[in-house]
């Protein structure tokens, strides 16, 4: 997608000075959408120092920001022409294009960052809307709950482009840490469905495991000081099986299925003794069976993969 720049912007670009918002002076920016999200990212933008023009539907909702120094504005017209960085943030995208809609011609020449949940599809389909009004486009998702916002060790995936990334990187950085995901604006939505998924995944592990020894007086916090250290172990683990997938090869130098079917049995019957509810190791015993019965009993266990693709 190619990205209108503002007149001076242009000029300054060809003058050879530095494009990147860098320099001393704090890029202005409008946070559009002041829900628990919206107002911690305002709030971030504020500690950081950048001049902040907040709009929300309730105005009320900005009385705090305010009294941190954001402008409030009364109107989304008005907040996007106060800045050339627009960050929105709202329930869902038909609300994003419910409020920029009307505004588009303001827009064109800005840059939208589409903080916003949603689909892939969607996020293609608001990139497509922008480009066609000359608007550059970052789409994003956060990794983090409105506490973690403004956290460098927390994650903001963005996906659309790379040159406005770059061109923004370091106000966005005020938020968390920027990751780059390319050209396709529906990679961050991707990606974010994706990781919320494995998210859940860990916990209802973590949850059944933490149940399984708490029944023998364990505490939650000492097993859990034991279960993040071997967490480290299984992404070391997840490492190689990543590099199979893509091979589309499974050699099971490791630890085959045939193994693993072995110990989900031990797991399966220490929860049976106290009373643990086997359903997760059941179907994780399930998926392992069919990869046996299919003939692939030697693999590793990322041949599972297979079973999640039909």
């Amino acid at each position: 997608m190619t990205s209108v720049l503002p007149l001076s912007a242009g000029f300054r670009r060809w003058n050879g000075e530095d494009m990147n918002d860098t320099n001393e002076e704090r890029t202005p920016v409008t946070v559009l959408g002041l829900g628990q999200m919206g107002a911690a990212l305002a709030a971030a933008l504020l500690a950081a120092g950048h001049p902040t023009t907040v709009w929300n539907r309730t105005p009320a909702k900005a009385d705090a920001l305010a009294d941190k120094g954001a402008v409030r504005a009364a109107t989304v017209a008005e907040a996007v022409a106060a800045s050339d960085l627009v960050v929105v943030c709202v329930l869902d995208y038909a609300a994003v294009r419910g409020l920029l809609g009307p505004v588009a011609g303001t827009l064109r020449g800005k840059t939208l960052v589409n903080l916003t949940t949603g689909s892939p599809e969607q996020a293609r389909a608001e990139a497509e809307w922008a480009a066609g009004h000359g608007i550059g486009y970052l789409d994003g998702g956060i990794m983090t709950t409105p506490p973690g916002v403004g956290d460098s060790a927390n994650m903001i995936l963005y996906a659309g482009g790379p040159e406005l990334l770059a061109r923004h990187r370091a106000t966005l950085a005020v938020l968390g840490d920027p990751v780059d995901l390319g050209t396709d604006a529906g990679l961050a939505s991707l990606y974010d469905a994706g990781l919320l998924g494995l998210m859940w995944s860990v916990f209802g592990g973590w949850l059944h495991a933490t149940a399984l020894t708490g029944a023998d007086g364990v505490t939650a916090r000492d097993f859990t000081a034991v279960a993040t250290r071997w967490l480290g172990t299984v992404s070391w683990f997840m490492s190689g099986y990543a590099e199979q997938i893509d091979a589309g090869e499974y050699p099971g130098a490791d630890a085959t299925i045939d193994v693993q079917v072995a110990a989900i049995g031990h797991l399966l019957h220490a929860g049976e003794a106290r009373g643990v509810d086997g359903r997760l190791p059941r179907l994780h015993l399930e998926l392992m069976r069919g990869a046996v019965e299919a003939g692939h009993g030697g693999d590793s266990y990322a041949r599972i993969i297979e079973a999640f693709r039909k």
